[in-house]
């Protein structure tokens, strides 16, 4: 089987649908499976509980279309299991609940990170304890309860990077999560560089269309048990359908994620010389997402586009432009925004699939009118 990661993209997940006569994924909408053989259901049910595989039962245990994403994601990521989730938050939840659960409730977190993701960490919601530390710090803040380190590169919204292969190496025995939404395996495969846990907010990039909300961590068999228990008992699971649409993105994800880059990459060097932009950042590995700070009046620029889309969220088809410091990090406290390097004057660009020509006379009337 070819390992070519535009062609597993398309058939990841769906391998077995020429013998079953189908073309494409069925979705199961079903919310409980009926069986006549009670005994046989309870064994299935120790089973689950005991950290196995269980298909059918009940939807809060588990999905067939969900997990054909499951198993297509865990592919392109290069790890054995994936645990699908409601969203990307639920996924992370979900991630330091299991820290808790095996009596390692501290964690490291490197900043910048997703706002959301900041305020969890910061506000102890979940039971855990975070020490801040920059990457060369990190080793240094592990003490024998941490449970994880967490670190989101390229990072949001700073697009700031992190050596993840140095970082696993600091952390020894310490497992490290690492948020890939921004690079997605089409430009980072964080598993190869030693990450035990690989989340995404499938509601970016995977889904690709700005219409379907999930999460999902890719990771190593031992944790996706104790993923999926998470997930039976607090509930966040994800539903069929999002799953059938997350795993129709896929299909597409290496397009999509080349075409924006190549685009984002011809903005960045544009950027990089007009006379409103203070400063531009571009992670070294490329990708759709631009960051960068203007002289002017950074709302000026969001209320004067007109082709791009003046939203939050990220990976869609269509450019986004937002302003970190009152929307996606509005949660962080000041201090802590500004030292993660979310300045005022930051805006963060989603670059989608238009033609260049169109987004940057766009760009460019928005920055000469702030």
């Amino acid at each position: 089987m070819t390992s070519a990661l535009h062609t597993r993209a398309v058939h990841a997940g769906r391998d077995d649908l020429a013998d079953l006569g189908l073309h494409a994924a069925p979705i199961d909408f079903s919310t409980t499976y009926p069986a006549r053989d009670s005994a046989e259901e309870a064994r299935r049910i120790d089973e689950f509980a005991a950290g196995g595989e269980v298909t059918g039962i009940y939807g809060r245990i588990g999905n067939p279309t969900v997990e054909r994403f499951e198993r297509a994601l865990a592919e392109l990521e290069g790890f054995d299991h994936a645990v699908a989730f409601a969203s990307g938050m639920a996924a992370v939840s979900a991630c330091l609940l299991s820290a808790v659960s095996q009596g390692k409730p501290h964690i490291v977190g490197v900043r910048p990170l997703y706002g959301g993701t900041d305020h969890l960490l910061t506000s102890g919601l979940l039971g855990t304890e975070v020490t801040w530390a920059a990457p060369e710090e990190v080793a240094g803040a592990l003490r024998p309860e941490t449970g994880l380190v967490l670190v989101e590169s390229p990072a949001n919204p700073t697009l700031s990077e992190t050596d993840l292969a140095e970082l696993v190496d600091a952390c020894g025995a310490v497992p490290v999560l690492v948020d890939n939404t921004f690079a997605t395996p089409v430009l980072q495969r964080p598993g190869r560089h030693g990450a035990r846990l690989v989340v995404h907010s499938a509601t970016k990039f995977l889904g690709g269309h700005g219409d379907v909300m999930g999460g999902v961590v890719a990771c190593g068999a031992e944790e996706a048990a104790r993923l999926r228990g998470l997930r039976f008992a607090t509930g966040g699971v994800l539903h069929p359908l999002a799953g059938y649409l997350l795993l129709r993105g896929l299909s597409t994800l290496p397009l999509r994620v080349k075409a924006a880059s190549a685009t984002a990459a011809e903005l960045v060097e544009r950027l990089g010389t007009h006379p409103a932009v203070r400063s531009v950042h571009y992670p070294r590995l490329g990708g759709p997402l631009v960051s960068f700070e203007v002289t002017g009046d950074p709302h000026a620029v969001i209320g004067a586009v007109r082709l791009i889309t003046p939203a939050v969220s990220l990976g869609s088809v269509d450019t986004l432009i937002q302003h970190p410091a009152s929307l996606t990090h509005r949660i962080v406290a000041e201090d802590d925004r500004t030292g993660a390097g979310i300045t005022a004057g930051l805006l963060r660009l989603s670059v989608g699939l238009e033609d260049v020509e169109d987004l940057w006379q766009d760009l460019d009337q928005a920055l000469k009118a702030a």
